[in-house]
């Protein structure tokens, strides 16, 4: 089983349409919203993570890009400037899924971004604003 975060964003002509039903039935797959923002007559986006075979998640997912809706990879839309860290910590502090944290060895502040699930918990904590989520 795999388990993969992707953010999915529906043109306004399918938020009313049942795309992630479809998807978790057709392909038996489990489902997590992590983040929601749809509003009628407008752009729908979706930060969902999706469990299953990894041949099935994938088929779901080509399946949903041609039914018009445009998925990409989580970890894409959360961006840390590396230029602007200064390796305080703060986000490791706040970061309830470990998603940031130091290396023992360095004390760098690593990012990693298959366990974020785009809380935003980091952003305004962080004193240099190196940390942005972009939706």
């Amino acid at each position: 089983m795999v388990e993969r975060r992707v953010v999915l964003r529906f043109p306004k002509n399918l938020i009313d349409q049942p795309i992630v039903s479809r998807m978790v039935r057709q392909f038996g797959l489990e489902f997590n919203i992590l983040r929601a923002n749809i509003t009628p007559q407008q752009e729908g986006l979706m930060v969902l993570g999706l469990a299953g075979k990894r041949s099935d998640v994938d088929r779901a997912l080509r399946w949903a890009q041609e039914q018009g809706v445009e998925v990409q990879p989580l970890h894409k839309d959360i961006v840390r400037n590396e230029d602007a860290c200064t390796q305080c910590g703060a986000c490791v502090v706040v970061c309830p899924t470990g998603a940031l944290f130091k290396e023992v060895d360095t004390q760098l502040v690593v990012f990693d971004a298959d366990k974020c699930v785009a809380c935003e918990i980091c952003v305004p904590v962080c004193p240099p604003r190196a940390m942005e989520v972009a939706f």
